[in-house]
């Protein structure tokens, strides 16, 4: 799945990329986040991305992310999800 760097302004509810943002792997993004991430809402006006996400690094800051939300999403949602039950999001 394909993410890039937004810039977001919460007031004006406007969604930007990020000034020299590069694309990345979501998945990557999410990992390097610790699962971190929430659905904001859905993009329309941006080609290529379908949802803004926002992220949270080990101090607590905001990140925002495009993404290019497929089927793989979806399918890696619920396989986190099912590999979580019963653990507290905790491993082992």
């Amino acid at each position: 799945m394909k993410s890039i760097l937004a810039d977001y302004d919460k007031d004006n509810q406007k969604v930007t990329v990020g000034t020299n943002a590069e694309p990345e792997d979501w998945v990557k993004v999410c990992t390097r986040f610790n699962d971190d991430v929430h659905r904001i809402r859905d993009v329309t006006d941006i080609e290529g991305f379908t949802a803004l996400y926002q992220c949270f690094d080990d101090d607590n800051r905001s990140i925002f992310y495009l993404v290019n939300e497929d089927k793989s999403l979806f399918r890696l949602r619920r396989k986190r999800f099912l590999e979580n039950i019963g653990t507290g999001g905790k491993k082992g």
